[in-house]
């Protein structure tokens, strides 16, 4: 049983102000083969953490100093919740998804934006993420034979920010609400901070807009255990927490869509873990049965290495079936030439995968 944790005695550690200087040490974790030939490893680090801060399992060094990108965007959406704003709009599971979600522009994202904004009194071009050409190839097709331009409700975030303009509009605040000194995104780096138990380290601007703060690995593992064990954070905090990894689990189809590793995981393990990805290699995991946190970023940025290695710990961790298709296309994919025919294959590296069951 996990064990709470009283929110006075959350521990809080600090970070100098460049990214470059905290980087720390990466080990091989995936391995890219083409036949009998080892042609690319990709480098990264890992960590599993308890609601404490506890290290509990460990690759390369945890606490150099990352950008966790769309992995954190939970965090992000904690202040919706917690300041009235998601009750007072009526907001439901779907729209909490949608808060956390990376999507990509399918219809099932963007019209559920669209009569989320209108529930606002407010419209697209009330969103400062930008326009993004959707990813799901359908809604693609459908723009270009139509004759139609993507707009900023396509963009893969523009759910975080209907969620930002929803705390925005019941606070009252301006519509500049992606700079990093309005009230909104300083509600957010609240919340990042007592969740990680760090003072950021500073921010980058994301691809939406918005200010991305900095943390450790460590830290970012932290903040997920503490979504996946909020009993310590206070009871408004703990509902929140508890919400959004509900949402997560009952619609992962609005947290990514079709096709995608977040989708095809959660519903693999059928609801059991939350799991969510961010650009250039960061990968995170919310396990509320075990009250864990997992937190890995690969060095190079690449995607089919973070999802190896997110597949890798799933597993490990008891979590995730290695026979299911979902798992073994993350885990062991093989790679085709354009003839179809089986070139190579993409394995975690043996240490990092057979050195036995976690925790």
């Amino acid at each position: 049983m996990p064990v709470s944790l009283p929110v006075d005695g959350l521990k809080r550690r600090s970070f100098g102000n460049k990214w470059s200087e905290t980087m720390g040490s990466c080990v091989n974790l995936v391995e890219v083969w083409r036949g009998a030939f080892l042609e690319c490893i990709h480098r990264g680090r890992v960590v599993v953490c308890d609601f404490r801060g506890d290290v509990l399992a460990e690759w390369g060094d945890s606490s150099a100093v990352i950008l966790p990108r769309s992995s954190s965007k939970m965090l992000q959406a904690l202040p919706l919740i917690e300041s009235g704003a998601a009750a007072r709009f009526g907001l439901g599971f779907e729209q909490l998804a949608l808060s956390c979600a990376s999507h990509q522009g399918a219809h099932i994202h963007t019209d559920r934006v669209d009569a989320w904004l209108g529930v606002l009194g407010l419209s697209e071009n009330d969103l400062c993420c930008g326009p993004q050409e959707p990813s799901a190839l359908l809604e693609r097709n459908e723009l270009v034979r139509g004759d139609k331009r993507f707009d900023r409700t396509h963009n893969n975030c523009s759910g975080k920010h209907t969620g930002f303009l929803t705390l925005n509009k019941h606070l009252g605040g301006g519509p500049d609400y992606v700079e990093p000194d309005h009230h909104v995104q300083q509600a957010v780096l609240a919340a990042f901070e007592e969740m990680s138990g760090e003072t950021a380290a500073g921010y980058g601007i994301d691809g939406c807009s918005a200010p991305n703060f900095a943390c450790s690995l460590r830290g970012l593992a932290t903040a997920m255990a503490r979504m996946a064990n909020p009993d310590g954070l206070g009871v408004v905090r703990k509902g929140a927490a508890n919400d959004l990894v509900a949402a997560m689990k009952a619609h992962p189809d609005l947290v990514a869509g079709k096709g995608r590793a977040c989708t095809e995981l959660m519903n693999a393990m059928d609801g059991s873990t939350v799991i969510k990805t961010g650009a250039e290699g960061v990968f995170i995991a919310i396990l509320p049965e075990r009250g864990l946190g997992v937190a890995l970023k690969i060095e190079d940025g690449a995607t089919r290495a973070s999802e190896c290695a997110m597949a890798t710990m799933l597993v490990r961790l008891g979590v995730a079936d290695c026979n299911h298709p979902a798992v073994q296309k993350r885990l062991w994919p093989t790679q085709y030439n354009f003839a179809g025919l089986q070139v190579g294959r993409i394995v975690p590296a043996e240490f990092f995968y057979a050195s036995g069951a976690l925790i």
